[in-house]
């Protein structure tokens, strides 16, 4: 599988890869402890430790419960999370302008601001 701009930049530490995850999939679905440590690559006991720290500080919210199991999603309106998109956003760009460069589709600038 294609690692994401995000990573490439980032690394692939297990912080790195479950934001990537939260962040590619904000917005679609909310996700059980499960689901997040299979779908981002995450060890279970790695998500156990990192986890908690990312909801004290508001970064992923609880939405609901079913049964026993509660749901998580990476929470949209948190300063640090609008400011994730928007640098997942500029990452995007920069590695789509690139393939274009590259298949000859675009000309190479500058995309410093």
């Amino acid at each position: 599988m294609e690692q994401s701009g995000f990573v490439k930049v980032f690394g692939e530490s297990p912080l790195i890869k479950l934001l990537d995850f939260l962040l590619t999939e904000r917005g679609l679905y909310d996700y059980s402890l499960t689901e997040l440590a299979e779908n981002s690559g995450v060890s279970w006991a790695t998500l156990h430790k990192i986890f908690p720290g990312l909801i004290k500080l508001g970064v992923v919210k609880q939405t609901r419960e079913i049964a026993r199991a509660k749901l998580f999603r990476i929470n949209e309106e948190h300063p640090i999370v609008k400011e994730l998109i928007r640098m997942e956003n500029i990452i995007s760009d920069y590695f789509i302008h690139k393939e274009l460069v590259k298949q000859g589709i675009e000309k190479s600038i500058s995309l410093h601001a």
